[in-house]
């Protein structure tokens, strides 16, 4: 196991490498001035020897390739730069968003989690029934939303119709505000999971050993929660490791819907302003996230099924299997 996690933490090098160089490209040959946006802030039209000044004082007039470089170093060094606009250090900016972000792509994930597979084992239980015909078709609802729509439909029936919950903001921190964006969030999740999770337990259902169980008189509640459940989540594992670094770097449609205090709608705005070092900053730190989150992932197969071997173990090696 541990030789397993170190030869993974190894492999993320040139990934994060890959990264790197994808979050400069796009950033910087996007159409747009970042100079020009910078000193077009106030009322007056910023003049051809301004911009030509402010260019060299952000370095835009570097070679890219020297540019990167620079960049790059500096990321190794814990420094993301400084922001173009308020000529504020990027990493404390992200920093102080990324707690609103977890939070609500946490709970997007938990809330997808408990409601996909709890529908999707119901449905494969009790498989041609009107209860599976109704779970498939809201998978198949939930996964054909954007999460846009579901937030505008949430926004409209439970804020502005019924007045149950704010319409948007953070306010004090209280759940209530985090109730609409979550779930619109958690809607695409869940239909994903709904299907994965019927298509896996229905899978284990015909097994030999669950024949087994019941011949042996255990009742089936017994048999699906202690033996059908566990061994079809494998799969379940996998795609809910993978949604939730999806999460965290595909919130920021619904935190701009909801004015969420989250790192991506500090993106979106960045993007708008052509703020570079934000923009760079995110996509490395998104990827870094994905990248670990599946490593987790990887790890968390042994917790759930022990027969499972990692590393040199898959390999018949006896010292590091899980």
């Amino acid at each position: 196991m541990i030789r397993y996690t170190l030869s993974r933490l190894l492999a993320l090098i040139p990934v994060l490498l890959g990264v790197s160089l994808l979050a400069f490209l796009l950033a910087n040959l996007a159409p747009g001035d970042p100079a020009e946006l910078a000193l077009s802030q106030g009322d007056q039209e910023p003049t051809v020897a301004e911009i030509e000044a402010k260019r060299e004082e952000l370095g835009l007039n570097a070679p890219m390739p020297l540019r990167y470089a620079r960049w790059l170093g500096d990321v190794v060094r814990g420094d993301m730069g400084l922001t173009y606009i308020d000529r504020v250090p990027v990493l404390p900016e992200l920093a102080r968003r990324i707690p609103a972000t977890v939070q609500l792509a946490t709970t997007a994930l938990l809330l997808a989690l408990v409601l996909g597979v709890s529908i999707g084992t119901v449905t494969a239980v009790y498989r041609g029934t009107l209860l599976d015909e109704a779970g498939r078709v809201l998978a198949l609802l939930c996964a054909s939303l954007p999460s846009f729509a579901v937030a505008l439909i949430l926004i409209y029936a439970f804020a502005v119709a019924l007045r149950l919950v704010p319409v948007a903001g953070y306010g004090d921190g209280h759940p209530r505000h985090l109730i609409l964006p979550a779930i619109s969030l958690s809607v695409f999740t869940m239909g994903a999971l709904v299907r994965l999770t019927r298509a896996s337990v229905l899978e284990v259902l015909g097994q030999d050993y669950i024949r087994t169980a019941y011949a042996k008189g255990l009742s089936k509640p017994m048999v699906v929660l202690k033996h059908a459940l566990r061994n079809a989540l494998l799969p379940v594992v996998t795609v809910a490791g993978t949604q939730f670094g999806q999460l965290l770097g595909g919130a920021a449609i619904v935190e701009t819907i909801f004015a969420w205090p989250g790192v991506g709608r500090f993106v979106v705005e960045s993007i708008y302003a052509r703020d570079y070092p934000i923009i760079q900053g995110f996509v490395l730190l998104a990827g870094l996230t994905f990248v670990l989150v599946n490593l987790a992932t990887d790890l968390l197969y042994a917790v759930i099924d022990p027969r499972i071997r990692l590393g040199a173990g898959a390999q018949g090696g006896g010292d590091d299997s899980a």
